[in-house]
């Protein structure tokens, strides 16, 4: 699935690098809690998230993700755009909730991938 794609379905604004949008992605990863991505995440391209701060950057650039998806209408600061651009991540935000997201992903095809072992 594009980045694109989750865009369409998630009814999502592209907030940065929107020339990265056709990259594809394999899997997600939904929560609120960065300490769980930390702990959970293995080869996840794709963060799902309601948390709003810098940290979920700082987080999905040590993943290695390529795209962070803000939802409940969550909207990241200029510095935290900013620092994505420099990451190389792409950031969508919608306004869903992160149950029927995940679904809607989930639905179309967007694995929950691997997870880590703690």
């Amino acid at each position: 699935m594009t980045i694109r794609t989750i865009a369409e379905l998630l009814n999502a604004k592209v907030l940065c690098l929107e020339d990265k949008i056709d990259f594809d992605v394999k899997s997600a990863f939904g929560s609120d809690m960065m300490s769980d991505v930390l702990a959970f995440v293995k080869e996840q391209s794709v963060l799902i998230t309601g948390l709003a701060n810098p940290q979920v950057i700082r987080t999905a650039e040590m993943m290695d993700m390529s795209c962070v998806v803000f939802v409940r209408g969550k909207q990241p600061t200029p510095e935290m755009i900013s620092l994505a651009e420099e990451n190389g991540i792409v950031l969508l935000a919608s306004n869903e909730r992160m149950y029927p997201a995940c679904g809607k992903l989930y639905q179309n095809g967007l694995s929950g991938g691997s997870i880590a072992t703690v």
